[in-house]
């Protein structure tokens, strides 16, 4: 409601008023899923609000340092990504270690589909200026392309995941891990000599971590090492996304008895649940909520500008998240679960992963001007 003065001028509500109710609003959730679900439920979530407090409020993502570094060869916020990785992998390799199988890593094996997915996800992730995380991120602020690509990436994902194991049939290697401390020192060995790399790429002017990012990162593995100790797994998007669609089809009268991946015990029994008993669906609306908070709590409103696109464009963007949530369950992963989350707990398909969807941002980068949008840095 808002005040008039004297001479009838409507003036707005105090802001504290507004930021009161978002805290207010966040709180009330958290005490309903720790009361309806479960405390470790409910910290999850918190876990998830606060990555989406420092992606948005931080200005922490992964798609536009990619793109800095190709279009600007500025890599001083790939560094920080691989700082933040860095800091989780020497805790949580010894930690997987010595849990006694009660914390697991995101392990996957490298297969064709596996580095196809991961180049065609760099693709599709330029295009739309966001990665999983950023996408989820970017809706939450209220970011109309991003509101618009999200269901087509959760449809995405949960025909990936239906169709995953046809395409790992293809053929893939042994699963290939790092372990111990032997493992951080040749996870941090190969991370020092990827941040060589890109400075020795890079404009002299950009060989440092701003202060700011290196908060961010410090902010962003502190989070990913409580994701990982309170849910026994790595932080991850994906799964999540595909897990809601899955569900919205089976509401639809879709049968899924016939995919190995939703017939697996995991993923079945999450099936007749609850999402809110899902950790990877609860810090994805962790996310959501958080970027919305800073938004909102920086500005009075959540919509933004609808921008003005040619129809092909809003066609692309669609087609885009559909692909983009396909290509990343075939992937085994986003910049977050195959990329972050791999490398951090020893998955050489992270390294692997992270090659493919670099290259692959190149191609995305370069398609942008063909389907109606804007090259931006």
């Amino acid at each position: 409601m808002e005040d008039s003065d004297l001479n009838g001028v409507v003036k707005p509500n105090p802001p504290y008023f507004r930021r009161g109710g978002l805290l207010l609003a966040v709180a009330s959730l958290f005490v309903m899923i720790s009361i309806f679900v479960g405390v470790r439920y409910s910290l999850i979530f918190a876990v998830g609000l606060g990555f989406g407090i420092a992606l948005e409020g931080l200005g922490f993502g992964f798609s536009g340092p990619w793109r800095s570094m190709i279009l600007k060869r500025d890599p001083s916020k790939i560094l920080a990504q691989l700082l933040s990785i860095g800091v989780v992998t020497i805790v949580a390799l010894p930690l997987i270690e010595t849990s006694a199988g009660e914390i697991s890593g995101a392990q996957a094996p490298i297969g064709w589909a596996m580095v196809a997915g991961a180049f065609v996800f760099g693709i599709a992730m330029q295009v739309l200026l966001g990665c999983g995380s950023g996408t989820l991120v970017n809706a939450g602020s209220g970011n109309p392309i991003s509101l618009l690509a999200l269901p087509f990436f959760s449809v995405g994902s949960f025909l990936g995941s239906y169709h995953l194991a046809w395409w790992t049939e293809l053929g893939t290697f042994p699963i290939k891990v790092l372990t111990g401390w032997s493992g951080v020192g040749l996870t941090i060995a190969m991370l020092v000599g990827v941040s060589i790399l890109l400075c020795f790429f890079a404009v002299p002017q950009y060989r440092k971590i701003q202060p700011r990012y290196i908060i961010a990162a410090a902010i962003i593995a502190s989070l990913a090492l409580l994701n990982l100790i309170i849910s026994g797994q790595p932080w991850g998007v994906v799964y999540g996304l595909g897990l809601w669609s899955a569900k919205v089809a089976v509401g639809l009268g879709a049968e899924l008895s016939g995919s190995v991946f939703y017939t697996a015990s995991t993923t079945a029994d999450l099936m007749q649940e609850s999402i809110l008993t899902d950790y990877t669906s609860l810090t994805n609306i962790g996310i959501v909520f958080g970027a919305y908070v800073v938004s909102s709590w920086r500005i009075k409103g959540f919509a933004k500008k609808i921008p003005s696109l040619p129809m092909q464009a809003w066609g692309a963007i669609m087609i885009t998240g559909f692909v983009m949530g396909y290509a990343a369950r075939l992937a085994f992963g986003c910049n977050v679960g195959a990329f972050f989350s791999g490398i951090s707990t020893g998955s050489l398909h992270g390294w692997v992963w992270f090659a493919a969807a670099f290259l692959g941002s190149y191609y995305g980068i370069k398609l942008r001007p063909f389907l109606g949008l804007e090259v931006s840095n």
